[in-house]
């Protein structure tokens, strides 16, 4: 029946949460596409369209859950309005899935149908990376990263990775349903052939250079509430003065996102005496605040979400993925003082008007990625080919005690795989950390505390296949994937009030 199909679909999208951070339940990862496209087989096109949105409600509604905290708990929004406000957001994701089922029902799902599934799912994942400024979170390549797979990651990137796990158990069913040999053979060579190379693909693409710098990262663990409140700016720059003064002598110093509350201007004053230590020690001190500049069309200020460095260098970096709401608003005419979530706090940022160069520390070069950005493969690709160093700092202060920082540190783990470079992490309240060019969590502050995480990163030079080519390769497989299924099985053309499931072996 149809509503055992719904429910299916629902527990099938929310499976997909248990296999990534901080669960881990690794098994699941090719649970969920299996699942799904077990689900529309012998459905019509119309009930696709509901399974597949369905499947997204379950997918976003367990894997992004945690916006509702960042809703509720920080803008003053009342429990019912946020509960509306969280349940929009992860039924308009939710539509992504309502298409992807929908196109390779109607137009993909031929003899090859289940290729043309894979290579749609790998498709749906790279739209999600861009489409309305991107959402790419929840990738099934995550779960690899602890898994022989992660080889795979410096080749194409955490799309291969995906395609890897989504194939895996789709071909695995194929292989048995599948009456044709022809079929089962192709199938099969798919199926190992991953996994046949794995042992000629472990290599490192990348290079050390120069001496190690040490690094420490601040984590005040400052209250989100008492942040923007002008009252309690002196104690929090006081706060910082003193986790960091003992650090001074080291290479650099990492304040979070938005550590500094205010424009620099304001803050200078208080940071004179730290400032002079630190640029006499020979410190580079690295801040996230928010900045002003002047927009050469217009010649209005724009304001924007910054990295600067403070000490012993120079350099500014302007964030260039804003969070919706968060960050700005959209149709901020109709929308703003409407309620108190289109009002948050660092909510009227813009994007950089120019290119932007590396932050230089040492004689190397850092590229920037802060809180969301490193969640986007090419953009942290892009950044990260000049570069010698990764640095991301990000305020998840917003999100509690939710999963999403533990989801956002695994992100930040492939990051560093894909490009074979050390990531700094600095956070406010965590998780704070060094991630080597092989994706493995180095060394971790505690969570929810105020803490100093003192270590020592490499640079590193040299390009990853996935960093020359970026995603091109992946996607170009997936596209080949998804024409192969091109037509309709004519025994999955039935009407919309087919019963049950139904896995009869193909013919």
């Amino acid at each position: 029946m149809l509503t055992v199909r719904l429910l299916l679909a629902l527990l099938a999208g929310a499976s997909a949460t248990a296999a990534l951070a901080p669960f881990n339940l690794i098994w699941l990862a090719p649970v969920a596409p299996l699942l799904l496209y077990l689900i529309l087989q012998n459905v019509s096109t119309h009930q696709s369209l509901l399974l597949g949105w369905i499947f997204g409600v379950g997918f976003f509604g367990a894997g992004a859950s945690w916006v509702f905290v960042s809703i509720s708990e920080h803008s003053a929004t009342p429990l019912p309005i946020a509960i509306l406000l969280t349940a929009l957001f992860v039924m308009g994701l939710a539509l992504l899935y309502l298409l992807q089922a929908w196109v390779w029902k109607r137009w993909f799902s031929g003899s090859w149908g289940a290729l043309s599934f894979i290579g749609l799912w790998i498709l749906g994942e790279w739209l999600r990376s861009w489409l309305f400024t991107g959402f790419p979170w929840l990738y099934l390549g995550y779960a690899t990263l602890d898994t022989p797979l992660a080889v795979l990651a410096p080749l194409g990137g955490v799309w291969l990775n995906s395609l890897v796990v989504a194939a895996s158990g789709i071909l695995l069913v194929e292989l048995v349903r599948d009456s044709r040999w022809s079929a089962r053979g192709s199938y099969l060579i798919l199926l190992t052939l991953p996994w046949a190379g794995l042992p000629f693909l472990n290599q490192q693409w990348t290079e050390t250079r120069g001496e190690p710098l040490t690094v420490t990262l601040i984590q005040a663990d400052i209250d989100q509430e008492a942040k923007w409140d002008p009252r309690h700016r002196e104690t929090i720059l006081a706060q910082y003065e003193a986790l960091t003064l003992p650090h001074s002598g080291d290479d650099l110093v990492i304040w979070p996102e938005t550590a500094i509350p205010t424009f620099f201007s304001h803050a200078a004053p208080q940071l004179e005496r730290l400032l002079q230590q630190l640029d006499n020690d020979g410190t580079t001190l690295i801040s996230g605040l928010p900045t002003s500049t002047q927009d050469p069309d217009s010649r209005r200020r724009l304001y924007h979400n910054s990295l600067a460095v403070l000490s012993n260098g120079s350099g500014i970096y302007h964030k260039q993925r804003l969070v919706p709401f968060g960050e700005y608003v959209p149709l901020e005419d109709y929308l703003r003082g409407t309620l108190e979530f289109f009002n948050l706090p660092m909510s009227s940022f813009s994007l950089p008007q120019q290119a932007q160069p590396l932050l230089a520390v040492n004689g190397h070069k850092l590229s920037a990625a802060i809180c969301y950005e490193i969640a986007y493969p090419e953009l942290v690709r892009l950044g990260g080919q000049q570069a010698d160093i990764i640095l991301t700092v990000s305020n998840d202060t917003w999100f509690g005690r939710s999963i999403a920082p533990a989801q956002h540190m695994q992100i930040a783990r492939m990051r560093a795989l894909e490009n074979q470079r050390w990531i700094i992490r600095g956070t406010n309240n965590g998780i704070s950390g060094f991630i080597d060019p092989a994706g493995k969590v180095v060394e971790q502050a505690p969570r929810y505390t105020q803490a100093t995480l003192s270590g020592s990163v490499q640079a590193r030079h040299g390009l990853t296949p996935y960093q020359q080519y970026g995603s091109w390769p992946v996607l170009g497989l997936a596209l080949l994937f998804s024409v192969m299924g091109l037509g309709n099985r004519k025994h999955d053309t039935i009407n919309d009030n087919a019963p049950g499931l139904r896995l009869s072996p193909r013919r």
